[in-house]
């Protein structure tokens, strides 16, 4: 870089050097320099509808590839707006940096008008709330990609006046810093005189393994499915892992804390020992249950302390599964049958309540992964339909379902599924989204249909905030403030340059869906559902 290069210019040349190729933002008078300088060195900036919906974006950006997503915000309610989304990367453990920008140096502080402290705003939800100078941005930009992508990964926020960006960088030298894929060590810590890994697996004979997001990012697809297979022992997923264990698989056994969580937690209950591989304790909705001593594999020590672990394989998690493998000896430990019988019992639950006749929200689900070619990428709100697509949709791999579910912030599908498809735009990418969140968010199918984003956007129409509203009604409350008025989405969608279609029955749904893999525009579903199946769900 140029002794005479610009601040803004060291940033955008940072980001093109860690391999940033987009974007995501709402734009303000401190940050047009950095978002020249970035277009200039052909980074995608993409302008959202609203601050918020820039980090969701940034977020599932980040999710679907694996890279560091990046969101940019003015000052002031710039910077405010885009807390949320920030709060979701922070407690979804994915890795961002958001930006944004401030009043001028001179009059930070002591001027009030739009002068909100980032500092003390951001550093509860990130890893790092710092500042970009002139006389430290390669170090500031090199230490917080790397501070964002360690384990565990979380968002990173930087503040930049607005009299910065010109001014010429005294430290201009940005060097990326290694990956964190590049360690492939393992510590083995244990209790005194407890076990070793290999002989408490040796020992169970109804161990169960369940698998979270660190695994994901672990890379750990293939060496958990051999250990599994290898020892014949059923996988459990937590909800933002599914894929990371293909769910045709005879041995997978379902997903915690979604859908017929019951049946999840009785399964747990029977094991003797529990092997956890990346699981992280912010996708429990409910306390720990299971009685059974834990293995803990991880990148990271068990220091949420959910469960106790005598023993734990800290580092590289594909390695270690691999390892259990090569040590394993033993004959397999669930019988097939047993497996199936469980999964059968899954299936009963997870089907209870549906209403002949009727579009139930299962019905949503199938349907539409059914119509889905095998390489969709899925996205999903937050909301009663969560908690079945996270248990009914039929994951085949990796980071092709994306979901919130660590701050579980409404407002994530419609703009992740964007991303998604502007991340990979010859992957079928679908939304699955409640009323509500599409409400929140439904706009941004405008910026889908302008980018050529062709996008299913599926919405589950039952008017209502159904999770609290069953609540409400649990103890014995009026539904207040959890209705929805009615809207025509299919006007909507065709205001907004796409397809729109209403069905109420599950002929009419496969019928809309008939094309899913070949869209040429957006697409919006409105899908008129009977959500009395939530009742019996949860």
């Amino acid at each position: 870089m140029s002794e005479a290069a610009s601040t803004a210019e060291v940033m955008a040349e940072s980001l093109v050097a860690a391999g940033i190729e987009r974007i995501f933002a709402y734009p303000g008078d401190p940050i047009i320099e950095f978002m020249e300088k970035s277009r200039a060195r052909g980074i995608d900036v993409v302008l959202a509808r609203r601050e918020g919906t820039a980090a969701f974006m940034a977020e599932g950006h980040a999710m679907a590839t694996g890279t560091t997503g990046v969101a940019l915000s003015t000052l002031g309610p710039g910077s405010t707006a885009l807390l949320n989304g920030i709060a979701a990367a922070h407690l979804d453990r994915v890795p961002l940096l958001a930006v944004s920008g401030q009043i001028e140096t001179a009059r930070e502080q002591y001027f009030t008008h739009q002068v909100v402290d980032h500092k003390l705003l951001y550093s509860p939800v990130t890893k790092w709330a710092g500042k970009v100078e002139p006389t430290a941005v390669a170090t500031t930009m090199r230490k917080a990609l790397s501070l964002a992508a360690a384990e565990r990964p979380g968002p990173v926020h930087l503040t930049i006046n607005g009299d910065v960006s010109k001014q010429p960088a005294t430290d201009a030298d940005f060097v990326m810093p290694p990956t964190s894929s590049s360690v492939t060590s393992v510590r083995v810590h244990r209790a005194p005189d407890g076990p070793d890994p290999s002989a408490m697996l040796a020992a169970a004979r109804r161990p169960v393994l369940l698998a979270g997001i660190a695994a994901v990012r672990g890379h750990a697809t293939d060496a958990l499915v051999r250990l599994a297979e290898t020892t014949s022992t059923p996988v459990v997923v937590a909800p933002m892992a599914k894929g990371v264990f293909p769910e045709n698989h005879p041995l997978f056994a379902g997903v915690l804390d979604m859908a017929c969580n019951k049946v999840l937690w009785d399964f747990l209950g029977e094991a003797d020992l529990i092997v956890a591989v990346g699981f992280d304790a912010v996708e429990l909705i409910k306390p720990w249950k299971a009685k059974a001593p834990v293995l803990h594999i991880d990148m990271v020590p068990n220091t949420d302390q959910i469960y106790a672990s005598a023993c734990e394989c800290v580092g590289d998690i594909a390695a270690t599964l691999n390892w259990l493998s090569d040590e394993w000896s033993g004959g397999p430990r669930w019988t097939e049958a047993a497996v199936a019988a469980h999964r059968e019992r899954l299936r009963t639950a997870y089907y209870d309540g549906r209403v002949a006749g009727a579009l139930n929200p299962t019905d949503v689900v199938d349907a539409v992964r059914e119509a889905a070619p095998a390489d969709t990428v899925a996205t999903c709100d937050v909301g009663s339909h969560k908690l079945l697509v996270g248990q009914g949709w039929q994951a085949l791999r990796p980071r092709s379902v994306l979901m919130t579910n660590g701050l579980s912030a409404m407002g994530f599908g419609v703009p992740a599924a964007i991303a998604a498809k502007l991340a990979d735009p010859s992957r079928p990418v679908v939304a699955l989204v409640g009323d509500g969140g599409f409400a929140m968010t439904a706009t941004e199918v405008r910026l889908a249909s302008a980018m050529g984003a062709a996008v299913a956007f599926v919405v589950f129409v039952d008017g209502s905030l159904n999770r609290i509203e069953l609540k409400q009604s649990a103890v014995g409350y009026p539904s207040t403030a959890t209705r929805i008025e009615d809207m025509d989405l299919v006007a909507m969608a065709e205001a907004m340059h796409a397809d729109g279609v209403r069905v109420d029955s599950r002929e009419a749904l496969d019928k809309a869906l008939a094309n899913l893999g070949g869209l040429s525009r957006p697409l919006v579903v409105e899908a008129r559902i009977d959500p009395s199946q939530y009742e019996s769900q949860f």
